[in-house]
């Protein structure tokens, strides 16, 4: 496909085209955080005078737009939090209806997402996906500048199942995964970056999928107890470290670049927040956010502390 051949697509619309997952992908967490107020810098912020700052529904979404809401508030920017929205098919809505109006992405999912079809084929470097994203972004949004920082999705296995079937790369997957279980979470099943693009790329098709959560407890833990055999763990999670994980490479590019950026509706965005934002992303890398990212997931510290110790390590100019 070639770049001017890319249909735009509303926020809404991107939303709706899976919206079978909706459902389920809301149920990640308790409360619907879009249903109550959420905390703001002043106590008293609406609305019509704060940027409201969403986050998906796993532990890195949350760590950085808690991030973002601290980075903001040092520049006196009011800021509300409405964390833990769901996977991108409920937050794109959000977004879209003006529930939020800021929250971290990932490029190439956005991309892949936005544009009919996935991403253009060739394009997989942070650059390459940065440049296109800005082609198929809807009216009314706009991305700030990416950071270095990159967290992709992984099929990561066991080294006793990396032993067991002789696994190095997915495209190995393909004479064995009838025999094997897949576990991810529910968006995972018609996502071309998930079930689509694996077999259509791969030829790639499980015995058995699991719906549990995007990269979260649930997965790392079906995948530590051999309940399942393949989990679609993200690259930054300290479990791969701690928990012995083997990531299967990805020699055919079905996961793009997924530099963290800022998502932002164009109508809230000021050159306060532009550059405020832009310095913060300047100083995120995937070395020092899968450090406090640890903290959060091992050390259970919640993700407010975790910023501030951040921010005091890596001061934003």
């Amino acid at each position: 496909m070639k770049p001017t051949d890319m249909k735009r697509r509303t926020l809404l619309g991107a939303a709706l085209a899976t919206g079978a997952t909706l459902t389920a992908a809301a149920c990640g967490s308790g409360d619907d955080p879009l249903a109550t107020s959420s905390s703001s810098s002043s106590g008293s912020a609406s609305a019509s005078d704060a940027v409201i700052i969403g986050s998906a529904n796993f532990p890195e979404s949350e760590l950085v737009g808690e991030m973002y809401a601290q980075v903001l508030e040092a520049k006196g920017v009011k800021v509300e939090r409405k964390f833990n929205i769901g996977a991108r098919e409920v937050y794109l809505k959000a977004l879209d209806d003006g529930s939020i109006d800021l929250l971290p992405e990932y490029n190439g999912a956005l991309l892949a997402a936005l544009v009919e079809g996935g991403a253009p084929e060739g394009v997989s470097s942070p650059e390459q996906v940065y440049d296109e994203l800005q082609k198929a972004l809807p009216e009314g949004t706009e991305t700030l500048q990416q950071s270095a920082a990159e967290d992709k999705d992984t099929l990561s296995v066991l080294p006793a199942t990396k032993s067991q079937y002789n696994l190095s790369t997915i495209e190995d997957l393909a004479p064995v995964a009838k025999d094997l279980s897949l576990g991810a979470g529910p968006e995972f099943q018609e996502r071309y970056q998930g079930l689509v693009g694996l077999k259509a790329l791969y030829g790639v098709e499980f015995g058995t999928f699991r719906p549990l959560d995007a990269g979260g407890p649930l997965t790392v833990g079906a995948l530590e107890d051999g309940s399942i055999q393949v989990g679609n763990v993200f690259s930054t999670d300290s479990a791969i470290a701690t928990k012995g994980f083997v990531v299967l490479e990805d020699p055919k590019n079905l996961f793009l670049a997924q530099n963290i950026l800022p998502l932002i509706r164009s109508s809230k965005n000021n050159q306060t927040i532009t550059n405020a934002l832009n310095a913060f992303s300047a100083v995120l890398t995937t070395d020092n956010l899968t450090e406090y990212l640890a903290k959060v997931q091992v050390d259970k510290q919640d993700s407010a502390t975790v910023a501030k110790a951040f921010l005091a390590a890596n001061p934003v100019a």
